[in-house]
């Protein structure tokens, strides 16, 4: 398989799985999401995870969707999305907060690793690496 449809496989997996993150933040996972938002967040934990997982839906459809002359960009904007939720993922780490199978603090620290690998993910399949 030739790199650039590797990279087009990699990155419509990347937006299906965060339309289908985003859909889950809407619906059957939304309580389990609001463990990941800090306290310190200054809007309801309800909220913003409404508006998080609405921010998956347009990142995922846009990684599936955009021509090539934009995939760049939206690479780009996707990797920052990944950085910026990722005090979320301390947050649950820090306050002992279960969700998704995540009921240890060694789950809870193991997922923190995952995060480089969204933003990796994002940046590659959008020929930013």
């Amino acid at each position: 398989m030739e790199a650039k449809t590797a990279k087009k496989i990699a990155r419509i997996l990347l937006g299906g799985n965060l339309v289908l993150a985003g859909l889950s933040h809407l619906t059957v996972s939304r309580r389990a999401f609001r463990a990941q938002v800090p306290d310190w967040v200054p809007l309801p934990k309800d909220d913003t995870v409404v508006y998080s997982g609405l921010t998956e839906i347009a990142q995922g459809s846009a990684l599936i969707l955009t021509n090539e002359a934009r995939q760049e960009t939206v690479g780009k904007v996707a990797a920052g999305f990944f950085v910026a939720v990722f005090p979320g993922n301390i947050s649950q780490y820090t306050e002992r907060r279960p969700a998704f199978g995540l009921d240890t603090d060694r789950k809870r620290f193991a997922r923190l690793f995952f995060q480089p690998v969204l933003v990796y993910w994002a940046l590659k399949s959008t020929n930013n690496l």
